[in-house]
């Protein structure tokens, strides 16, 4: 059975090339960094020029970089350690969409002591800008807006929403970790202070990642114990990785324009669910979106049970529930959407790759109408409206 991988949003392949460029410094090239003999400074060297290829992914200097082990780490030093720098702040604003590990953080800053406002999202899943401007307060220390929802692919508005956060004396942080290398990043144009992603997400390795920490904020570090990154992170550097990390981004920065040819078929494979499928929706629809994601809701079955039926035929997608006490309910970025029940809890997200070719998308619906249709007969799954 050949394998339909569409679900790049939750992670993509290591690129070959980026697998390549890791391959020397897991075995001859194994120095460690901050060595004084040679063979250190080859490791030293290799970082120093990954760190410039990010850069310039990003849209930022390499000064500014702090490479961690991925988006959950970065969002843990954002936002602890804004928390840590402003003692008078103690308010964070931002979205009832984020991802969860932006939202654990939203609990442990109510832990702490500090309130957290929650701006919505409308039917769309687009930003409410005034909602937003209303929720800043003097005391406002954060705001914190992911740049590409990862279940709907919507974009936000980042580079307005920094506005109104300088504008209230708060810094600003972008989670781009779904849209960097498919639509262009630029912490600087956006305003962003602090900016994180993580390497799987654009065919780089995992574990890997990195934060922008934009020149002139100050931030404890959260992890001590070396004078790694420029003693932001301590911790003996992971060579490999950041060299793969570094290779990737230099080929999501050559490729961004292949995302439109991405952005075709996604939008053909959208057609043809709304037009062989009856009851079927796609959320978001309306908004500005990554160009490979395709949240789809089919009304009177359960998401999981299709997603269990296509990867019986190898087809590889998510849904857009999460597990909740044993129970299957909608995810809160269809909540925060106010999609109606019988679509919400039948969503499934397409979210295709570089790779992805129309005879794939062609294959899948070979078979989707009538998996929908078969899910919609079986009374175990159909869903009852309420």
């Amino acid at each position: 059975m050949d394998l339909i991988y569409l679900d790049h949003n939750a992670t993509t392949p290591l690129d070959p090339e980026a697998f390549e460029a890791m391959r020397p410094w897991f075995t001859e090239r194994f120095g460690n960094a901050s060595s004084a003999y040679a063979l250190g400074h080859l490791s030293d060297g290799a970082v120093v020029a990954a760190r410039e290829q990010v850069a310039a992914l990003v849209g930022c200097t390499p000064a500014e970089i702090v490479f961690t082990s991925g988006g959950t780490e970065s969002l843990n030093h954002a936002v602890k350690g804004v928390w840590e720098a402003f003692p008078t702040k103690r308010h964070l604003v931002t979205t009832t969409v984020e991802h969860p590990a932006l939202r654990a953080l939203v609990a442990w800053w109510k832990g702490q002591g500090g309130t957290v406002t929650e701006v919505g999202v409308d039917a769309e899943g687009q930003l409410d800008l005034a909602a937003l401007e209303a929720a800043m307060r003097p005391d406002t220390a954060l705001v914190a807006v992911m740049a590409a929802n990862n279940e709907s692919g919507v974009l936000f508005p980042v580079a307005e929403a920094a506005r109104l956060a300088k504008a209230r004396g708060a810094l600003f942080l972008v989670d781009a970790t779904q849209a960097a290398g498919k639509v262009p990043v630029d912490a600087a144009a956006w305003g962003a202070d602090l900016l994180c992603l993580s390497g799987h997400k654009l065919h780089g390795p995992k574990g890997t990642g990195l934060l922008m920490i934009r020149r002139g904020v100050r931030l404890k570090p959260l992890m001590l114990g070396g004078s790694q990154e420029r003693g932001r992170r301590g911790g003996t550097e992971n060579v490999p990785g950041i060299v793969g990390l570094g290779k990737a981004a230099e080929l999501a920065v050559l490729r961004l324009p292949a995302m439109e040819g991405v952005r075709r078929l996604r939008d053909d494979l959208e057609l043809r669910l709304l037009s062989e499928i009856p009851e079927t929706r796609i959320h978001g629809h309306a908004a500005p979106r990554l160009p490979n994601t395709a949240l789809v809701g089919f009304a009177g079955l359960e998401g999981e049970a299709l997603q269990l039926r296509l990867g019986e035929h190898g087809i590889c997608v998510s849904t857009g529930s999460a597990c909740s006490t044993g129970m299957r309910e909608p995810s809160h970025v269809l909540r925060a959407m106010q999609v109606p029940e019988t679509y919400a809890t039948g969503t499934v997200r397409f979210s295709l790759g570089r790779a992805t070719t129309p005879a794939e998308l062609g294959r899948v619906m070979d078979l989707l109408p009538g998996l929908v249709a078969g899910l919609r007969e079986n009374p175990t799954f159909k869903r009852q409206a309420r």
